[in-house]
C-alpha cells in the first residue's frame, strides 16, 4: 500500500510540475491569454472522466490566470458553447459542422455556406481567440 501511494504522490508532483512550466511559458510568451470556460466537473460526469481529471484542466487554468495577472498580462474566459460548430470563416453554424455527442467522432467537416474546409480543434480555437477578441474590444463581459 505503501508504494502504491508513493507511486501516486510522484504522479500528482510530476503533472504539477509540468504544468507549472508550461503555464510558465506560456504566460511568458503572451501577454493575452483567452481560454474557454471548460468545466472539468462537468466532463466528469462523462465516460471521458478519468483521462479529464488526469489531465488537470482545472489546475492549468488556475495558473494560466494567477500567472497572467500577476505578471500585468490580460487573461480572459470565454463562454465555448458552439465553437466547434459556428464556422470561423462566415461565422453561420451550417447542417455540415459536428453536433453532439455523434458530432464528437468528426474531426473535420466543410462550411455548407461559405465552402471552407475545418478541423475542429482549430476551428473551435479561433472562434474561442475571436470572442475574447470580441470581449477585449468591448470591455463587457459575454459569459
Amino acid at each position: 500500500k505503501k508504494r502504491v501511494k508513493a507511486i501516486h504522490a510522484k504522479i500528482k508532483n510530476t503533472r504539477k510540475d509540468a504544468i507549472h512550466k508550461f503555464t510558465h511559458k506560456i504566460v511568458k510568451e503572451n501577454s493575452l491569454i483567452i481560454v474557454g470556460n471548460i468545466s472539468s466537473q462537468k466532463l466528469a460526469k462523462t465516460k471521458m472522466a478519468k483521462s479529464v481529471l488526469d489531465a488537470g484542466w482545472f489546475m492549468l487554468k488556475t495558473q494560466l490566470e494567477y500567472k497572467s495577472i500577476a505578471t500585468q498580462g490580460v487573461f480572459i474566459e470565454v463562454n465555448e458553447n458552439y465553437t466547434t460548430q459556428t464556422c470561423s470563416c462566415c461565422g453561420l453554424i451550417s447542417q455540415s459542422s459536428p453536433k453532439g455527442r455523434t458530432g464528437l467522432r468528426i474531426r473535420e467537416w466543410t462550411c455548407a455556406e461559405c465552402g471552407t474546409t475545418h478541423d475542429r480543434d482549430i476551428n473551435a480555437a479561433k472562434n474561442i481567440l475571436a470572442l475574447g477578441h470580441k470581449r477585449l474590444a468591448v470591455g463587457i463581459p459575454l459569459l
